[in-house]
């Protein structure tokens, strides 16, 4: 147990991390030393940074709280603190349940973790971050909170409504950050296509990119989490004019029957949907489209499930994701419907339509054997370099793995390279 060191354990998504990073930044910058560990914790303090989206990210931050007490009970820690949405949504729930905890912090009030620590929070620091990321990326969050109110999801329940970051803020933070050596740059909100409404009373995403992308030393902007209702067509200009703006969209669309979009209170339909995406295509040469789609939410009917699989099939995405729904209280569709689709229906389903998209994965990974593609070096494993190319955001996304011919390559740094193999989820390439 280390004097004046914290620990900041992270759970949930890059959203969250962002928070921890700017946290550990005012820690430092309070003269304490600071790690981003869960495996190997040293500190005297630990701080959890948690998720409470679904059911088993709720279970995974409430075992990492337990495993923690467990700790502080046999002295290997002198002070337990927990932020993030998890307690931002069952604090007075927690502070009963988990009194070992030495406070709770919700979401938002993760600062006044430095008064209680009797240190102050330095504002010159505000878009400042300790990067947990390797140095050449970064995750970078234009706004809060979300205005859908899509049927399922607790997001707006524990974040409350969507508050857009001031442009010039951005451009100031990520200005910072290529001083620093970040070279790429994750784009992330829970809803970037709304950005902007708020502050400037229109969609203000496509502007925030074009600008982005103009600032030297930006080598590639990756946009996550866009909506398909009124989605702002003027992004597409944006991508096609700027080669940094990489051809890749994350867009979750969730379902695809007009049945099941109007319950999960979408406000999109099947029609809209599969012609966005043949926008996307046309109007975006190349675009790499990664989406995310639900199972089993309740009053899915077979046809509807049959419709889903079809549009897979037809979309043929690059990279997708799925999920079996789980009743979040709160939510409309807990107050609303019966969960009434049995769990291992839902499995089924969320196998079925997985296998069919492995299948296209593979095909799509193997079109890729014979082509050229500028790839970003990561890190070296074993007798490979790993990359990725603009269509492959880190940790969610297949990567190139380019054997060592003894040439060294620097993390960082872009590389031509031939794909001469691939399997369902990496390329193989040497360099060109």
């Amino acid at each position: 147990m280390r004097k004046n060191t914290i620990d900041i354990i992270t759970l949930g998504c890059s959203k969250n991390l962002v928070d921890s990073e700017k946290l550990m930044k005012q820690l430092e910058a309070n003269g304490y030393k600071v790690t981003h560990d869960s495996e190997n914790p040293q500190g005297e303090i630990a701080v959890i940074n948690t998720c409470g989206f679904i059911g088993d990210a709720k279970e995974e931050s409430i075992n990492m709280i337990l495993e923690f007490c467990q700790a502080k009970e046999e002295g290997r820690l002198k002070k337990l603190y927990v932020m993030g949405c998890l307690s931002e949504r069952y604090l007075k729930e927690l502070q009963v349940e988990i009194p070992q905890v030495d406070k709770f912090y919700g979401k938002f009030n993760w600062n006044e973790l430095l008064a209680d620590l009797g240190k102050t929070y330095h504002s010159d620091f505000a878009i400042e971050r300790h990067l947990t990321t390797p140095k050449h990326y970064a995750y970078l969050k234009i706004s809060e909170g979300c205005d859908r109110k899509c049927s399922y999801c607790a997001i707006p329940i524990i974040t409350g409504k969507h508050v857009s970051r001031p442009m010039e803020e951005i451009l100031d933070e990520v200005r910072l950050l290529v001083s620093e050596g970040v070279k790429e740059f994750q784009v992330i909100a829970q809803e970037l296509t709304y950005y902007g409404v708020d502050l400037y009373k229109k969609q203000m995403l496509p502007e925030l990119i074009e600008r982005m992308a103009e600032i030297p030393g930006v080598k590639w902007i990756r946009l996550h989490y866009a909506y398909p209702a009124h989605f702002p067509k003027e992004l597409f200009r944006v991508m096609r004019e700027h080669d940094n703006v990489c051809k890749y969209m994350d867009i979750a669309l969730q379902h695809i029957s007009d049945n099941m979009l109007s319950k999960m209170r979408r406000h999109v339909t099947k029609e809209e949907t599969y012609q966005l995406i043949e926008e996307f295509r046309k109007e975006v040469p190349g675009i790499h489209l990664r989406t995310t789609l639900m199972v089993g939410h309740p009053g899915e009917t077979d046809q509807d499930f049959e419709e889903l699989k079809e549009f897979v099939r037809k979309a043929r995405f690059d990279r997708m994701g799925a999920f079996a729904y789980s009743e979040e209280e709160g939510t409309y569709s807990a107050k609303h419907y019966k969960d009434d689709i049995p769990q291992d229906v839902k499995q089924m389903r969320l196998d079925e339509l997985m296998e069919i998209q492995q299948e296209i994965s593979n095909e799509l990974s193997h079109n890729k054997i014979g082509k050229e593609f500028k790839v970003i070096i990561d890190r070296k494993e074993g007798d490979y370099y790993i990359g990725r190319t603009e269509f492959d955001s880190p940790e969610v996304d297949p990567e190139v793995l380019i054997k060592d011919e003894g040439r060294m390559l620097r993390t960082g740094s872009f590389h031509q390279v031939k794909v001469y193999d691939a399997d369902d989820f990496d390329l193989y390439a040497t360099l060109v």
